[in-house]
């Protein structure tokens, strides 16, 4: 059943992505109007990738990051695009806690995670299947809800991954390096769809700007610096480039066979664990 179909309005089109830098980073020439598309004026909206896989499942946005969790449960609706998807060897969730706990013991821990639809959830149950005990609140709400006792473990994402044993955490298990080990594959963790309602014609052109985005960027970091430290909040700059080095890369390009056998592997075991049917 479809979720709904795009905006009527033939001349606007309508973006949303999260303001994590990699995206920031990624779509600095369209927000800016750099970039634009013949015909329609593209309006951006930001949201925490939660919010995005939610407003995936009503189709508010004609394109959309979301989560692969949410693309594999929404891709009637949404067509994958090739580019602007956050994927690769190294970048995958971690759970972490105050102390060390046996990965084989998950299921007996209080869990919080960063969203039901997003690919740390997806993961963390492809590992944990038992771990029922669950809750969710946004990716930056993680280590406050640990440091309070409020659950024993947390999968964290984002940036968080590259601040955590600083801030006095253990990690238990990389979620992505066990994909990697159980499949060989890259971890696809968030992509780009586009309504099909829309046709293949306006995908094409979207890919093609988005990609020539992509390009600007990573030959001129430096200008989409105020866009990302807008969005960023207070995250540390070295924080900041680390981010955008770790989750850009070749694929955000071009999903290349590598990346496409990565995502038909996540839906076959998703599928095979009955999690998506």
């Amino acid at each position: 059943m479809r979720a709904g179909k795009p905006t009527r309005d033939r001349r606007i089109f309508t973006m949303a992505y999260s303001p994590c830098p990699n995206d920031t980073f990624m779509f600095h020439d369209l927000a800016q109007g750099r970039l634009t598309l013949p015909g329609r004026e593209i309006f951006t909206h930001l949201h925490d990738i939660e919010a995005l896989n939610e407003r995936a499942f009503e189709a508010t946005y004609d394109l959309t990051k979301m989560s692969f969790f949410t693309y594999l449960m929404v891709k009637d609706t949404y067509r994958l695009l090739e580019t602007g998807a956050a994927l690769g060897f190294g970048c995958g969730p971690v759970v972490i806690a105050k102390r060390p706990i046996d990965p084989d013991a998950l299921a007996d821990c209080r869990v919080v995670l960063p969203g039901q639809w997003t690919t740390a959830h997806l993961l963390f149950r492809l590992f944990a299947p038992e771990a029922e005990d669950k809750r969710f609140v946004t990716y930056d709400r993680i280590m406050d809800e640990l440091n309070g006792d409020r659950a024993d473990c947390g999968v964290i994402i984002h940036e968080s991954r590259f601040t955590f044993a600083e801030q006095g955490f253990v990690q238990i298990i990389d979620l992505g390096q066990w994909w990697e080990e159980q499949t060989g594959c890259p971890i696809p963790l968030g992509c780009l769809g586009i309504n099909r309602d829309l046709g293949d014609s306006l995908a094409e052109q979207m890919t093609a700007l988005i990609r020539e985005s992509i390009t600007n960027a990573r030959s001129d970091p430096d200008r989409a610096r105020p866009y990302i430290a807008e969005h960023a909040q207070e995250m540390d700059d070295a924080v900041c480039r680390r981010h955008i080095q770790t989750f850009v890369n070749d694929f955000s390009l071009d999903l290349q066979p590598a990346g496409r056998k990565a995502v038909e592997r996540l839906e076959q075991l998703a599928r095979e664990r009955g999690i998506v049917r």
